[in-house]
């Protein structure tokens, strides 16, 4: 089944005078369930393909199917709602809040909710589980390590039940034995819950672990 459907899908940046291109008539089919990468160097547009396909930024040009649904006649409301509660985002930078734990961390994101206060408990302290996280859950980032912090990171992004989560260079903070450890955790979260992983990198030791790699160069797909 198909989860995103990408088409001509064009956006660029105004720098002053100036307007930088950063995707140029994109077509992308992503199903249910992949283990994607998205390959290219710096500048490629693959952080703005994240972003549109996270519902940040609406393409300049083309259309984008989440789930069937062409997102540009949605509300911004709609959207967000959408963004919440389907669609999960790792950085490279973790963006944990520092004055909270690991615990806090990730139950933050449901506390919106109207679960009851012992399911949110259960649910946060399975998620961090299922991360290896949980004997830190009540440390802070600052005295966690990177991958740690990363865990804590994933863990957020999943403990919404997401369909999808949207990885932006998620091991470029990390040493090697580091990042590939966490990617290993992505590929066994994948496989196990069937959660779709889109992730950018352009590290060919970390691509080794996709199920299917887009190459973006110029913000052109090379096929």
């Amino acid at each position: 089944m198909t989860l995103y459907e990408i088409r001509n899908v064009s956006h660029c940046y105004s720098r002053g005078r100036h307007r930088l291109q950063a995707l140029s008539g994109v077509d992308l089919d992503v199903r249910r369930g992949e283990f994607l990468a998205i390959a290219g160097p710096s500048g490629s547009g693959k952080t703005t393909l994240l972003n549109i396909l996270g519902l940040l930024h609406s393409p300049d040009e083309g259309t984008v199917r989440f789930n069937a649904v062409n997102v540009a006649h949605l509300t911004e409301r709609e959207r967000t709602r959408l963004r919440r509660e389907h669609i999960g985002f790792i950085f490279q930078t973790f963006n944990l809040i520092p004055v909270l734990t690991a615990y806090e961390n990730v139950e933050y994101f449901l506390l919106n909710g109207t679960a009851p206060r012992a399911e949110t408990r259960q649910r946060v302290v399975n998620t961090l589980d299922a991360v290896g996280i949980s004997a830190q859950a009540g440390q802070r980032p600052n005295s966690l390590s990177g991958g740690q912090c990363q865990r804590v990171a994933i863990a957020r992004a999943l403990v919404r039940n997401t369909e999808v989560v949207l990885a932006d260079e998620p091991t470029a903070s990390l040493d090697q034995t580091t990042g590939l450890a966490v990617m290993d955790l992505m590929k066994r979260l994948n496989q196990e819950r069937g959660v779709t992983f889109i992730f950018s990198t352009h590290d060919p030791r970390i691509l080794a672990a996709a199920g299917r790699i887009v190459h973006l160069t110029d913000g052109r797909i090379m096929v």
